[in-house]
């Protein structure tokens, strides 16, 4: 299994199974790194706008045949709002200062040593999953069920926003304060 630089497990034997699309390909098979950056790898952008910007994974004629893991600008962060491995959904809200939230990002690949190229492949996890996967030999593709402690601070989150989003008409407000 893949391993943080201190060693840990990240939950995966081959981050680019669970990679989705790259975040710099566009709706049309383009490269939007080579257009938008050039400066940063020329010869790659050269490369790139000789073949009119088309992605060299996605379009078959666009130059040699290529995966994810040969392109050197390849990144594929988590945009789904629930965890990889157990399900568990979070909506975004806003968290107290000392509350953590019930998802977190979770690298699948780290930069080897001495390689220039490093690959950016991240998933959601929630934060007991996460401990899990970091802690013991607990995969990302486990078919288990969201923790009940998840379960619990989930719920507990939904009755707060559903008591913030409640609507009380001023006559309800104004009985209520006749009572105190």
């Amino acid at each position: 299994m893949e391993k943080t630089p201190t060693g840990t497990s990240v939950g995966v034997d081959d981050p680019y199974e669970h990679a989705t699309l790259c975040d710099h390909l566009t709706g049309e098979g383009t490269c939007r790194y080579a257009f938008e950056h050039p400066q940063h790898d020329p010869e790659f952008a050269r490369e790139r706008r000789a073949d009119e910007f088309a992605c060299p994974v996605v379009n078959d004629d666009a130059g040699p045949d290529w995966d994810w893991g040969d392109c050197p600008h390849f990144r594929a962060t988590a945009t789904n709002r629930e965890c990889a491995r157990c399900g568990l959904e979070a909506k975004p809200m806003q968290l107290d200062p000392d509350e953590r939230p019930l998802l977190e990002e979770h690298h699948l690949s780290y930069a080897d040593v001495g390689r220039e190229v490093s690959h950016e492949i991240t998933v959601y996890l929630c934060r007991w999953c996460h401990a899990k996967v970091h802690n013991s030999w607990a995969r990302v593709t486990d078919d288990v069920n969201p923790d009940p402690e998840a379960i619990a601070a989930r719920e507990e989150r939904r009755s707060r926003e559903q008591r913030e989003l409640s609507f009380d008409t001023a006559r309800e407000r104004r009985s209520g304060d006749d009572e105190h």
